[in-house]
């Protein structure tokens, strides 16, 4: 397959450093304000976690499927490839299950949050479901920001060798 030259790869990486940055931002911005979240009445809960729910919707995703797109780019059109380098698939099963894991559960838990905390107002504090989902948002949120980051790493000081070929 024809490789993308090399004015074409440094705009891919431009692209790519710029949507991966957007998602690792976001992931850090979300983990962090959930944690000092102290809202005085109903209305400044549900705006903090609406605001939550459109970064995460707006900024974030974006930012996510920017990354996934500059990564396949990478891997099909450039001398990368998918599986050479022990360190790319690591980035990529980093990258997958963390789309999933957004996808089907810390993008929902904040958008049910959100939801909760526009019905219920402060009461949504002592909601128990509520409380569990924010809880779990927290939690692995953090995990996920983690992993995101040590992608960012990895990418950039390429820890490990060639895999051989058998």
């Amino acid at each position: 397959m024809k490789k993308i030259s090399q004015k074409g790869q440094k705009w891919l990486k431009c692209l790519h450093i710029f949507s991966g940055s957007i998602w690792v931002g976001c992931a850090i911005a979300l983990t962090t304000m959930q944690f000092f979240i102290n809202p005085s009445d109903g209305s400044e809960l549900f705006g903090i976690v609406a605001t939550l729910d459109f970064i995460d919707q707006y900024i974030l995703v974006p930012g996510a499927l920017g990354t996934l797109l500059t990564s396949l780019i990478y891997s099909i059109w450039t001398k990368w490839g998918w599986f050479k380098y022990n360190w790319i698939i690591v980035k990529w099963v980093i990258c997958l299950l963390s789309i999933v894991f957004g996808t089907f559960w810390l993008g929902p838990w904040i958008s049910n949050m959100a939801e909760i905390a526009k019905i219920k107002g402060l009461g949504a504090l002592s909601d128990l479901y509520y409380i569990s989902i924010r809880q779990n948002s927290m939690i692995f949120g953090t995990l996920q920001a983690f992993f995101i980051i040590f992608a960012l790493f990895i990418s950039t000081l390429k820890p490990w060798r060639k895999r051989k070929n058998k």
